[in-house]
């Protein structure tokens, strides 16, 4: 089993008012890597993934916005179905070593 330092959470929310939205954006992008505009990778342990949702919990409005923080298995399958976001022969190296 991995160590704690190591660990990977899937981050997604839905934020209601545009203005909200953009602040959670920018404050997402200080703690994980984005994979969509509204998803996210966090690799750290679960000190971070606290002090992410912690962040983001004091920017939001709990009764219009929804986010949601899932672990990943440590062994889990990672892959991508459908067409590539980048040309080929394009490869993007800013995903963490963890996934890389």
């Amino acid at each position: 089993m991995r160590s704690d330092a190591s660990l990977c959470f899937v981050i997604g929310y839905d934020i209601a008012d545009p203005a909200r939205l953009q602040r959670v954006h920018r404050e997402m992008c200080r703690h994980a890597t984005p994979l969509e505009y509204s998803v996210f990778l966090l690799v750290g342990g679960e000190a971070d993934k606290v002090r992410c949702l912690t962040a983001i919990a004091a920017l939001i409005a709990p009764a219009a916005d929804d986010v949601r923080c899932y672990p990943l298995p440590a062994r889990g399958f990672q892959g991508r179905l459908g067409r590539a976001c980048l040309p080929t022969g394009i490869v993007w190296t800013a995903l963490p070593a963890a996934i890389a």
